[in-house]
């Protein structure tokens, strides 16, 4: 591993690249990041399970899962009416009911009553026609991106936390597909503990144990029995 003021980075197969993910969610994880609970950390949690999500997997592919997760990850956030659960339709119903109600007021000539109710009315109606274009643009935000943009640019994450890029490098003729992994922890005194915590692991374990997915179709058909769920993990398990 290289470390450097632009983050960690990893040169090696696909097997590094997963590794290099667990080992520095690890030192995240160890930090706290990952507990709510931690004051000190708290801000960082859903940015945590972000990164935790994207991050390469044993038994997925670069071309494939990979850039399907950059390209929702990219995607353009949400509006102010997709925050608050509504879709357009709804927004709209409500901009009529609230021209309604301004009609009411003036009818009773309450005129400052039923000015603000127009005004409501012409939020919603704003808010849906917003909450609508972006779901249309993600529609083909992510048709572009994974058929274009991967093929142009690294496959990228990035929020609070954690700024990460992958690269497929030359492939060699012995070696097989090679990769660039590098990750950045954008909180100054965070990276410092990660990076204290990475150098633990190469200190401490002699064997990284990478997780995989389980694969019980195989089992359950040979046994003719459902295998028993993990107590600890329902779709992982640690392996050699």
């Amino acid at each position: 591993m290289e470390e450097s003021i632009s983050g960690f980075k990893i040169r090696g197969d696909w097997g590094d690249v997963v590794e290099h993910g667990e080992r520095i969610t690890r030192a995240l994880r160890d930090t706290g990041v990952h507990d709510p609970k931690d004051d000190a950390h708290a801000r960082f949690t859903r940015a945590f399970e972000e990164w935790d999500e994207w991050r390469p997997k044993a038994h997925e592919t670069l071309e494939a899962d990979v850039s399907e997760k950059t390209s929702e990850q990219a995607s353009i956030e949400e509006g102010k009416g997709e925050k608050a659960g509504k879709n357009p339709d709804e927004d709209i119903k409500t901009a009529g009911e609230k021209l309604s109600e301004s009609y009411e007021r003036l009818e009773h000539d309450d005129a400052e009553a039923a000015m603000g109710n127009w005004r409501e009315s012409i939020d919603y109606v704003a808010r849906a026609a917003d909450s609508a274009g972006r779901k249309a643009f993600r529609r083909v935000e992510d048709t572009v991106y994974q058929n274009v943009m991967t093929q142009l640019a690294p496959y990228y994450f990035d929020n609070e936390l954690v700024s990460a890029n992958i690269q497929q490098s030359a492939r060699g003729v012995d070696n097989g597909e090679q990769f660039v992994f590098e990750v950045n922890v954008n909180d100054d005194v965070l990276k410092d503990d990660v990076s204290e915590r990475l150098a633990e692991y190469e200190d401490e374990v002699d064997r990284w144990h990478v997780e995989v997915e389980k694969d019980t179709d195989a089992a359950e058909a040979i046994e003719g029995v459902e295998t028993p769920p993990d107590p600890d993990d329902n779709s992982k398990s640690t392996t050699n």
